[in-house]
This record gives C-alpha cells, sequence and structure tokens, in this order.
C-alpha cells in the first residue's frame, strides 16, 4: 500500500497538475490539505474517475482537507477533537478498508506565524489536541499513519538555513518540542527511518527564487504507529513536481508499507 500526502495548495487552481501526478504515480491512499474550497466545490467526480473514494472536510477560501483511497473509506472523522469552537477544516481521519485495513489521519497543521499573534498559540494548542487523539488511537494497538503538512521543521539539517528560521513559528522551539513529544508516544518519522538524508525538502517558496536555488525546507510527514512502521519499505519525495506547470509550493511524499505482518495487526 502507498500511502501519500501532499498540500496542493488549492485542489481546484492546480487541478490539471495534481491529476496528471496521480495519473502517473496512482497512490492507494492519498491525504490532501489545503484544499481551499468547500466540500460541494471539490472536483469529486474527477478522482472517482481515477477509482478513488473520496472523503472532504472543506472550507471556503482557506485551509480543507481530503482522503483519497481506491478501496472504501470507513469510520471517517472530520475535525479534530478536543475544541468545540475550532471551525477550521484541519483534520480528517478514516479506516481505509481491505484485506489489511490500516487508519490515516490527514492533517493540515496551524503555520502559527506571526508568533507574537494569537496564532502561535493556536498552533501549540492544536498540537496539545492531536498528541490527546493520537494518544487515545495507540491504544487501539492498529497500524495508523498520521500524514500531512505539520508546518513543523524537525531539525537543522531539514532546512537551507537554520539561521534565517530561528524565530519562525515552523521552527521555534517550542514547535519542535511538541513535534518529538508527539513522536515519543510511539510514532515513527516515515522519511527519517528509510531515508534520512539531510534536506530531504517537501516545500519551497515562491518567493526569492527559492525552487532554483534549492532553499527548501521539510515539512510534510507522514508520521506511522508501531504496527505501520513494521511494514514500512521505502519513502519517496517527489520533488521534481515542484518543477512542472503552475505547481503547488509542496510537494507530494509518499510511504509504502508492504503487506508483512499484515495478519497479525
Amino acid at each position: 500500500m502507498r500511502i501519500a500526502t501532499w498540500n496542493v495548495n488549492s485542489v481546484n487552481a492546480r487541478l490539471e497538475t495534481v491529476l496528471a501526478w496521480f495519473e502517473q504515480e496512482r497512490p492507494d491512499v492519498a491525504c490532501l490539505q489545503e484544499i481551499k474550497c468547500v466540500d460541494d466545490r471539490f472536483p469529486i467526480e474527477a478522482f472517482e474517475r481515477l477509482g478513488y473514494n473520496v472523503a472532504v472536510h472543506g472550507q471556503k477560501a482557506y485551509n480543507g482537507v481530503a482522503l483519497l483511497s481506491k478501496t472504501p473509506l470507513e469510520d471517517v472523522r472530520k475535525g479534530l477533537p478536543g475544541d468545540d469552537e475550532d471551525d477550521q477544516a484541519r483534520y480528517i481521519e478514516a479506516v481505509i478498508s481491505g484485506p489489511a485495513p490500516i487508519r490515516v489521519a490527514g492533517i493540515y497543521l496551524p503555520n502559527g506565524n506571526p508568533v507574537d499573534s494569537a496564532k502561535f498559540p493556536y498552533k501549540l494548542s492544536w498540537m496539545s489536541r492531536l498528541n490527546a487523539h493520537v494518544r487515545g488511537l495507540l491504544r487501539l494497538e492498529e497500524p495508523l499513519v498520521v500524514a500531512g503538512d505539520y508546518n513543523v521543521i524537525p531539525e537543522d539539517t531539514d532546512v537551507f538555513d537554520p539561521a534565517a528560521w530561528a524565530g519562525d513559528a515552523l521552527f521555534r522551539p517550542e514547535t519542535r518540542a511538541a513535534f518529538r513529544a508527539l513522536k515519543w508516544l510511539g510514532l515513527t518519522d516515515a522519511y527519517m527511518a528509510v531515508d534520512g538524508t539531510p534536506h530531504g525538502y517537501t516545500f519551497w517558496d515562491y518567493q526569492a527564487g527559492a525552487w532554483p536555488r534549492d532553499r527548501g525546507i521539510r515539512i510534510d510527514h507522514l508520521l506511522l504507529s508501531p504496527q505501520a512502521s513494521d511494514r514500512l519499505d521505502r519513502v519517496e519525495i517527489f520533488r521534481d513536481v515542484r518543477g512542472w506547470e503552475k505547481p503547488s509550493d509542496h510537494v507530494p511524499v509518499t510511504a509504502t508499507l508492504s503487506e508483512r505482518g499484515a495478519s497479525e495487526t
């Protein structure tokens, strides 16, 4: 099973590019972020023609997440629990059905900038809620993948210039500590587990020639429960997609899980 995550930065504005990648790579499951549309404006039929079942948690003009799967989606949850007043569409979760079911959560973690505004405490609070929810999911002892745009630069080797990002919400010590706390629940960073090559960037800004100068950051992650990490075979960052026509500023990342051990989960 190959699971993808991709912040598409407006699915309708970049639909041709997004569909071209899906037609080329055909992931089994995909978590999309920043779709920037309400549910009924998501191009469901276009993905259904490619063989996907679709669940959407959208929001007008901002945020928005979607889950796509070649097999039916079960036990769908929209929204991160823990704050009934939070109406931002940033979390979607479902069980991917099949011979070896797996629970997949797609997240679009808040950016948090500027750090001297209410956006940074919201980011940290959201991360705390995610920690609490994932802790509960891990108690189910089933394969789990939490994938998405985390808006977290975990280490110095995940950014082209650590000093330039020192005060940014994506790289602040509080943010990195919250990310470590999430992993310490028992989650594995898929990229670091099978590759870990420094500067495995997943995002390049549109400004200041970031892409041609390779001034990127790694902020799109797939975190796996022990039952999923035992099956992890491969991780790919599709950096070439950043150079396609009308690209997102993020690129797709995939993790491939084998069927080994599936009968025990």
